[in-house]
Formats: structure tokens, C-alpha cells, sequence
């Protein structure tokens, strides 16, 4: 082979390999300008919200910033609002997912046992509570339902009036707007021991039971004191969520609020 042809091969060589150097640089440029992409429950249209929330929040990890942005928490509660228009076990109704006036739980019963007068709930939730209830008794506590399932109407004028006594703002932290509670879908339970207000759940030994158990029989405790910038609500020792054993379990063991959960394993 002439000299002048082995150059050319050996500068061919050199080219396709600076080449495949210089397309793999900018692979790796490319998917590190979009570290979010990684994460399953990524969504392409939301990319620059994503970077720009990340630059309000860059202690964030990438999969936070993520999760957070598909919540909607880069917008104010209750706006870019999106309407839950059947029921689910599963659904979530939070300051982004509202119920319309009209929605009907199709599985709504008077939980006749360990509750006040006049309440009802989703019929799976109802029996997981009396289940979860009869135990708790059998060691010697009492749990009882004081505010289960709520209508749109009921829901208004409770907020209504929690607006004209402590004003709008403070009233967001701790009531639901209208067709905005999730004690509208009938999954949700406000409970207390019988001898102390409900707002002083959190000091009974029935609470403490409730920490350890609940998630047995499905329940979480919806708003956690800890993840108060993603529910939006005070802390609320009283109010709990059926969910269903598998996911109330998985929820407790790493710590998660029902957005996280939801965001990361039910969106779609």
C-alpha cells in the first residue's frame, strides 16, 4: 500500500473518531441541560417550568423539582385548577383538583357505628373504619367519627363562615373552598377519642395508636405536619384518608404526603 493512502486511512480515522468524540459531547450536554427526563413521571411540555422553578428552589433535588411542578406548586393555590369528574378510591381532591357541584360518591353509606349522628361514607372506607374502630376499643380506646362525607353546599357556607370570622387567608390553611374538599368525595375522616375536642387529638393515647396502626386499615393522616407547602393545610392530627392497605402502607414507610404519592406513582 502507498505511503500517501496510509495517511489518508489514518486521517480518516482520526475524523470519524473526533466525530463520534464531538456527538457523544453533545449527548451528554444535551441530558445534562435536562437532567429531568431521568424520572418517569417527566412531562416534556413542562420543561421550562421546571428550570425556572428550580431557580426559586435550587436546594431541590431534580426528582422534588419534578414531582413539585407536575403538583402544580409552582403556580398560587387554587389556580390552573382542573376538575375530578369521577370517583376513584384513589382520586385526589386538593387546592388543584376540584369536585363539581353536582358530583356524587356512588358508593355512599351511613357509617352506623362509632360516629355521630348523620354521618356517611364511601362504603369501603366506612367498613375499613369500624374494622380499624372495633380494634382500637379492643385496646381499651375510643375513635369516632364527627365529620365524614360533606356536600358542595355544606362545604360553602362552613367556609363562608370560617372566611368572615378569621378572613380569606388564614381560613385557606385550615378549610377547603367549595367543590375543593376532600371531605366531598367521602374517602375522608375527621375523628376524635369522645372525651377531648377533636383539635386536641393529637395528645390522646387514641392518636398515638393511629401513628402506628392506622395504615393496617388503610388510612394515612392526610395533611402531616411536615408537609405543609405541599398540602397547603395546617398540621391535622384528626383528619385521615382512606387509601386503601397497600398504598397507606407504602405512604407511612417512606414518609410521603398523598401528593407525592399520587404525582410520582398515579398521574397520568
Amino acid at each position: 500500500m502507498k505511503k500517501g493512502m496510509i495517511i489518508l486511512i489514518i486521517l480518516i480515522i482520526i475524523v470519524s473518531c473526533f466525530c463520534i468524540l464531538k456527538n457523544n459531547k453533545k449527548e451528554k450536554v444535551k441530558k445534562e441541560d435536562n437532567p429531568y427526563q431521568e424520572f418517569k413521571f417527566y412531562k416534556k411540555d413542562y420543561l421550562e417550568r421546571y428550570k425556572n422553578y428550580q431557580l426559586d428552589y435550587p436546594s431541590l433535588s431534580y426528582k422534588d423539582i419534578v414531582l413539585r411542578v407536575n403538583m402544580n406548586l409552582d403556580n398560587s393555590f387554587y389556580t390552573n385548577t382542573k376538575e375530578v369528574t369521577e370517583f376513584n378510591p384513589l382520586m385526589l381532591v386538593n387546592k388543584y383538583n376540584y369536585l363539581g357541584k353536582d358530583f356524587q360518591v356512588p358508593t355512599l353509606v351511613k357509617v352506623d357505628e362509632f360516629a355521630k349522628e348523620g354521618m356517611m361514607l364511601d362504603k369501603d372506607t366506612k367498613d375499613a373504619f369500624i374494622k380499624m374502630a372495633r380494634d382500637a376499643k379492643d385496646n381499651g380506646l375510643n375513635l369516632r367519627a364527627i365529620s365524614t362525607y360533606r356536600t358542595y353546599d355544606y362545604q360553602a357556607n362552613l367556609y363562608s363562615n370560617y372566611a368572615k370570622t378569621d378572613g380569606v387567608n388564614n381560613a385557606d390553611t385550615y378549610s377547603a373552598r367549595p367543590g375543593f374538599s376532600e371531605h366531598h368525595t367521602g374517602l375522608a375522616i375527621d375523628i376524635d377519642n369522645i372525651t377531648k375536642v377533636y383539635t386536641d387529638f393529637k395528645d390522646t393515647k387514641e392518636f398515638k395508636w393511629m401513628m402506628e396502626n392506622a395504615h393496617k386499615y388503610g388510612f394515612i393522616l392526610r395533611y402531616p405536619s411536615d408537609k405543609e407547602n405541599i398540602t397547603g393545610y395546617i398540621y391535622e392530627p384528626w383528619h385521615y384518608r382512606y387509601v386503601g392497605v397497600k398504598v397507606a402502607t407504602y405512604i407511612k414507610e417512606h414518609n410521603l404526603s398523598f401528593e407525592e404519592y399520587y404525582y410520582e406513582f398515579l398521574d397520568n
